[in-house]
Order: structure tokens, then sequence, then C-alpha cells
């Protein structure tokens, strides 16, 4: 990391801050809570928004999944990469398919994406993430086609999870924060 890993010492943090991250986490902080917990606000509101968009939308968690790993192959936010893979495979993705998602992202994954391991929902999908993530404009074609696909809730959840995660993106790739037990970049 680009900052001191936060420490209890360091930066006293109000206990029940601290509990409800862990109770999030099962147990163990993660080296993004280190960078966040050196501001009470900032650690607070994303324990509890995160959590939310963790585990609270009704939309395909996969999905969402394929989403936040688009977005964190488009960043070069490998932390995000290495977190969100596993629960791409968990929530139902293949191997296959994120192996078509590493290929796919090499090229103009704006345009339409092609790739006999994606599916159309997914196919969508990653295009919808990467006109988000590279252009922040996203064509009415993908996102008509998405509308085909999705409730307008699920539609709604599908785009905050791709949003927020870009966030995510920023600060991790800003910040420097790497996964747990490898060095910093």
């Amino acid at each position: 990391m680009r900052i001191p890993a936060w420490t209890a010492q360091q930066h006293p943090q109000p206990a029940d801050l601290v509990d409800a991250i862990l109770a999030r986490r099962g147990g163990e902080l993660i080296n993004l809570d280190r960078a966040l917990l050196w501001s009470e606000p900032v650690a607070r509101g994303w324990n509890v928004y995160l959590k939310n968009v963790r585990t609270g939308l009704s939309a395909s968690r996969k999905l969402c999944e394929l989403g936040i790993c688009t977005v964190a192959l488009l960043t070069g936010a490998h932390y995000e990469y290495h977190h969100h893979a596993p629960d791409f495979l968990t929530a139902g993705g293949s191997a296959a398919e994120l192996a078509a998602l590493n290929q796919v992202v090499q090229g103009d994954a704006t345009q339409t994406v092609t790739h006999p391991d994606l599916g159309d929902v997914e196919r969508w999908v990653v295009q919808y993430a990467a006109q988000m993530t590279l252009r922040v404009q996203v064509d009415d074609a993908v996102f008509n086609a998405l509308k085909n696909h999705f409730s307008t809730t699920e539609l709604v959840e599908l785009t905050t999870a791709i949003a927020t995660y870009n966030m995510v993106a920023r600060l991790l790739v800003a910040l420097g924060i790497t996964p747990e037990g490898e060095p910093a970049r």
C-alpha cells in the first residue's frame, strides 16, 4: 500500500466500527479495511453500503460479479479481481467464463462482445460494464438489450454493483492496495 496499514495503536477507532467490519469479514480485516479505517466516516459508510451491495441485492449474484470482474480487469484493480473472481465462481460462474472475460477485455469490450464461452446475457453484461467503466455513457442498444433480460429493479441493482466497484477500483489503484500476502506494486 502507498499508505501505512491501519492499526488501532496508530489511529484508534470506535470498537463498534471495528467489530462491525470484523463481523462482515468473518473475523479478519483485509488490506482494504486497513486503508479505510484511517477515516471513521468513510469506513462506517463503506461497511454498511458495501454489505448491502454484496449481500442485499435481488439481481443475479453471478452477473453482478461478472460486471465487477470486468471493472477490475479494465481498471487494473488486481486486488478487486483477486477477491471477486472466486466470488463469481461461487455464484455459479465457470472458469471458462472467466478465461473468456480475460480474453474479451484484451480487445475493445465496449463494442460487440463475442466469445463462445459467454452466453448472450453475459456478453451484454460485460459490454455494459465496459461502457460504464471506460466511456461512462452506455449505448442505447446495450441498455435496451439488458432491459429485455432484467426487471427494472435488477437493472438498477446491476448498474449499482458495476458503478460501486468502479469506485472501489479507483480507491484500490490510487492507494496501491494489493491482495493480502502480496508485496506492494
